[in-house]
């Protein structure tokens, strides 16, 4: 069916919404097979819950899309502010027993029901603020230089800090990262000289090769614990390190996970089969459900399925022509491809858990929500491009019928 020119159906980009809507199907199927296989009583009441939280996360996308460039801009000092706001909640409303299992003191749960991940949603909020900073900043300095980069750099900070803070008290590493994964994607973007760049670059890379020299030495991990560094984030930089050689106690998931993708062969075992326990399959480790059922050809599918998401949010940033909204796209981009390469290395072993969701596939509604928001951001470029289109063309339109009539006079 034709779509009418000017019609709200003909703003909408279905090809940022199919990709995404497989996502989702392939995520419920999954939870479906990890529940089932962990806590068959709990089926019903999982993917019922995963469900509901998808059609919601719909919705918001949707309306989300319909916001104008300009009603965005009004109220991103309010989102990050509530952004804020929401991530102080977990540090004074948390579950004792959920604390002690994860290590962090990021869900806000009341009477003993947990409700949701403040630092899902604050990272949509921190997208767009730091999109803002960088647009106004621009419009103010015109020329660039290495003093006026430094002076952007300290405004992106400033940002920044009040989230790292939070995330500190919540012992959050992983998302810590996350928001570092997006703070970098956007300052590279920003078009900050080389010059500052390089010396960052070689800075952060000395230093992670630093931390793990002193990690694998004698001794180190105990200093490391004894500076503060958590004993949950010491195991699970010695399971990435050694997977099998604590695979019966510490090393214990991702020693199952390994077994788990590699038994899934090229096609899987079939549909809804398992042959081992993983801890946390339904979310953190959701990926060892694709492997294990639809071995290396499904994982393939959904990586690809990832990338074309993704070449279509770029395709969408491009043709809207917005510096505005392509800093959004940025950083949202970035997020998704921390998340998706974290948590596939993390089940691969390439790299080490971090408990960072899979985009639309992992158990949960704070993850599910804030990722389709995102997408409702990407839809709402194609949106405001389109209708503004449509706009110059009923003007153009215009003109012409008031020029034929001049000239028939």
């Amino acid at each position: 069916m034709k779509m009418k020119s000017g019609s709200i159906e003909s703003r909408i980009d279905y090809s940022v919404i199919l990709p995404t809507l497989f996502l989702l199907i392939i995520g419920v199927l999954a939870v479906y097979v990890a529940v089932s296989q962990d806590y068959p009583n709990n089926v019903v009441t999982v993917v019922g819950q995963q469900v509901m939280w998808i059609f919601l996360g719909i919705l918001l996308a949707f309306l989300v899309m319909f916001f104008s460039t300009k009603f965005l801009w009004q109220v991103t000092p309010l989102l990050y502010l509530l952004g804020i706001g929401l991530m102080v909640l977990p540090l004074f409303f948390y579950s004792p027993s959920l604390v002690a299992s994860t290590g962090a003191k990021n869900w806000v749960t009341i009477n003993g029901v947990t409700l949701f991940q403040p630092s899902e949603f604050m990272k949509i909020s921190y997208i767009v603020t730091m999109a803002r900073i960088i647009v106004a900043f621009h419009q103010k300095h015109p020329k660039r230089g290495i003093k006026k980069d430094f002076q952007l750099i300290g405004y992106l900070v400033l940002c920044t800090l009040p989230i790292f803070i939070l995330l500190g008290f919540q012992r959050d590493l992983g998302t810590a990262l996350v928001f570092l994964a997006i703070f970098s994607g956007m300052v590279l973007m920003s078009g900050v000289s080389w010059k500052i760049l390089l010396p960052a670059i070689i800075f952060a890379v000395s230093l992670i090769a630093g931390f793990l020299l002193l990690f694998t030495s004698p001794g180190g991990t105990t200093m490391l614990h004894n500076i503060g560094m958590d004993t949950y984030q010491i195991n699970r930089i010695t399971a990435w390190l050694d997977p099998f050689k604590y695979a019966q106690s510490t090393t214990y998931q991702q020693a199952q996970s390994l077994i788990a993708i590699g038994s899934g062969g090229m096609t899987g075992l079939g549909f809804n089969k398992s042959n081992l326990l993983i801890p946390v399959r339904e979310s953190d480790m959701i990926f060892t459900v694709i492997g294990e059922n639809f071995g290396f050809v499904g994982g393939l599918v959904v990586i690809a399925l990832y990338f074309l998401l993704i070449f279509r949010m770029l395709r969408a940033t491009l043709l809207s022509n917005n510096r505005f909204y392509t800093y959004i796209a940025t950083g949202y981009i970035m997020m998704l491809l921390f998340h998706i390469f974290e948590n596939i290395g993390a089940a691969t072993g390439v790299l080490p858990l971090t408990g960072i969701p899979l985009p639309f596939i992992s158990q949960g509604g704070s993850s599910i929500i804030a990722n389709l928001i995102g997408v409702g951001l990407v839809l709402s470029m194609s949106y405001q491009y389109y209708l503004s289109e449509d706009k110059r063309l009923s003007r153009s339109r215009s003109y012409k019928k008031i020029t034929i009539k001049r000239v028939e006079r």
